[in-house]
Parts: C-alpha cells; sequence; structure tokens
C-alpha cells in the first residue's frame, strides 16, 4: 500500500470484504440504487471507445445474456469478446453460441480486460460523489447522460472534416 504498511493489496482487499467495506481499488462498475448495488455492463472496442452500457439489478446469466443480445442486435456481431472472470458472463455468451451458427470466440484474460476496466474510471469519477440515486429509473436516465458525454469526449464526431462542439454532438445524438 502507499501508506507505508506491509499490508499487500490483496490482503486489504479481502479486509474490506470481511468488513463488507467496498475495497476503494475495485474496478467493477456497481452503482448504488436505494443502498443496493447495481451492475453497470459496458463494451469498449479496441481503440477504447464505448459500444454499449446498459444498468442491471443484478449479474447473473440472464442479466449477462439480455446485455449481449442488446449490444449484438445494436451494433452488429462481434467476432472476438473479451470478457472478466465472470461465470456469469460465460454462461451468457456459451448459451448465445450454441443458438449460432458461427460462435463468437470467447477471451478470459486479466490483462486483455484493462482497456474495460481503465474505461469505468471515468464512469466512477462521476458517480461517486453522487452517493447513490433514489430509484432505478433515474440512474438509468443519469448513467445515459454520463455515458453519452464520455463517449462524445473521447471520440468526437467528424463531419466531412467539421468537428462539432460537445454541446453540438450531445443535442444531435438526443435529439
Amino acid at each position: 500500500m502507499d501508506n507505508g504498511s506491509r499490508v499487500n493489496r490483496e490482503v486489504y482487499a479481502r479486509f474490506c470484504e470481511r468488513l463488507r467495506v467496498r475495497f476503494p481499488g475495485s474496478t467493477h462498475p456497481y452503482i448504488k440504487v436505494k443502498g443496493q448495488s447495481k451492475y453497470l455492463y459496458r463494451a469498449v472496442d479496441k481503440a477504447g471507445n464505448t459500444v454499449d452500457f446498459l444498468l442491471r439489478a443484478h449479474r447473473d446469466k440472464a442479466a449477462a445474456r439480455r446485455y449481449f443480445e442488446k449490444s449484438i442486435e445494436q451494433n452488429g456481431e462481434p467476432e472476438t469478446v473479451t470478457i472478466d472472470k465472470s461465470g456469469a458472463n460465460l454462461a451468457a455468451l456459451d448459451a448465445l453460441n450454441a443458438e449460432r451458427e458461427t460462435p463468437i470466440k470467447i477471451r478470459q484474460n486479466k490483462y486483455l480486460n484493462n482497456v474495460v476496466e481503465q474505461d469505468h474510471r471515468a464512469i466512477k469519477r462521476r458517480t461517486r460523489p453522487m452517493l447513490g440515486f433514489k430509484n432505478f429509473r433515474c440512474a438509468r436516465i443519469l448513467l445515459s447522460g454520463i455515458e453519452l458525454m464520455h463517449m462524445i469526449a473521447k471520440d468526437p464526431m467528424q463531419d466531412r472534416g467539421i468537428g462539432y462542439a460537445h454541446a453540438q454532438q450531445f443535442y444531435s445524438l438526443a435529439a
């Protein structure tokens, strides 16, 4: 740790977990709604641009499957998907692959998922000071706006070589 103690990061994380305190270095995008943690599914392409996101009450196979179906429907079928070690994500992708002619290649590697994990930081930086949301609907609406602004800031739109201001991009996408 940075404070000079001899306790390593893993021991500290387990200690926080035992006390039911959220580990401050956690990169998973949990969002507080009415005091309960909800999971924010997010997809990022190779370049680090946000492809899709979905706030779900649970992190299970059904929620993961719904997210992957929504993302594939809106953005097309990917060749490869890199996921974390979550069993729910793997089970959902396996179920989707069973129904497809050409299966989606699944990669589960701790280090290949870093692009997504680093992208969570910007969203968490915006939501942490809010101290949670009062209801799920408001959380979904506000997170959509936060994600939209984050997408605009990362990858500004260009139309015939003319760049637009962030506000113009927001209004054109929100309309």
